[in-house]
């Protein structure tokens, strides 16, 4: 299929999305998120993907929403716009593998939030990270008002937010709002490294730990959590697939 405003690759176990709109550095539109949706639905129906990762083309992963298209929306097509920015989010945060955003340069506003959607975040020491939304007039999406809190803490996410400023790959390391800062042009070899050692396990484990993994990060209570790992531990062990991981793992070079 043809994209407008992204490119989809799929090689082996790994699916990328690239944000392509560099003239505007990936600035998002309807479009975009329209686009991004369709990808995600087919690395989620490809059962040979594993893993997805997501950055931009050109200088920037994306400087969030197209300011410029959002001067001439009214507040209908305004909500439009947000109804899809908010679904292609819900996707990527339930999104059954695991993601890797490779935040390259700007990762601002909503893409900012986008890669706080994903699991694992891997950004150039030179990015720049933040939330310009209160310089704007304009507020946070994405999910990223429990995100970013859950990464940080609730003290540092409201000084970024409410500040508005910008930080770099290796503060946002340092505090925890990424997983590693890598040299600009090491950025994609680090994330298809990470993606490639997440891809020699078990689908079907990856599958059912994250579904634990967002389950217990407050959408239900700690004995449901709990219930929910018996059964997600019998599930996976009573697979086909178990009998040869044992053997592999046995059989392993010490």
């Amino acid at each position: 299929m043809e994209y407008e405003c992204i490119i989809y690759e799929k090689t082996e176990q790994i699916a990328v999305i690239y944000l392509n709109r560099p003239h505007v550095l990936n600035a998002m539109n309807k479009q975009l998120w329209l686009d991004m949706q369709n990808a995600l639905e087919d690395a989620k129906n490809s059962l040979e993907i594993k893993v997805l990762i997501i950055t931009g083309k050109g200088r920037a992963f994306s400087t969030g929403a197209d300011l410029k298209e959002s001067k001439n929306r009214n507040l209908e097509d305004y909500r439009d716009y947000l109804i899809e920015l908010q679904e292609a989010s819900r996707k990527i945060i339930r999104f059954e593998k695991p993601t890797i955003a490779a935040i390259n340069g700007y990762a601002l506003g909503s893409g900012y939030e986008l890669a706080l959607a994903c699991d694992i975040r891997l950004a150039a020491e030179d990015a720049k990270i933040g939330s310009p939304e209160a310089r704007v007039t304009s507020s946070v999406t994405g999910g990223a008002m429990r995100l970013v809190q859950n990464l940080i803490g609730p003290g540092k996410a409201r000084e970024l937010l409410f500040t508005a400023e910008y930080i770099d790959g290796r503060e946002a390391a340092r505090i925890g709002l990424i997983n590693k800062a890598v040299k600009p042009g090491q950025l994609m070899n680090e994330a298809l490294q990470m993606a490639e050692r997440i891809s020699v396990n078990s689908a079907f484990s990856l599958k059912m730990i994250k579904k634990g993994l967002n389950m217990a990060q407050g959408e239900v209570s700690l004995e449901a959590l709990m219930e929910y790992e018996v059964e997600a531990c019998l599930a996976c062990v009573a697979t086909k697939e178990r009998g040869e991981s044992l053997n592999k793992f046995e059989n392993r070079k010490r």
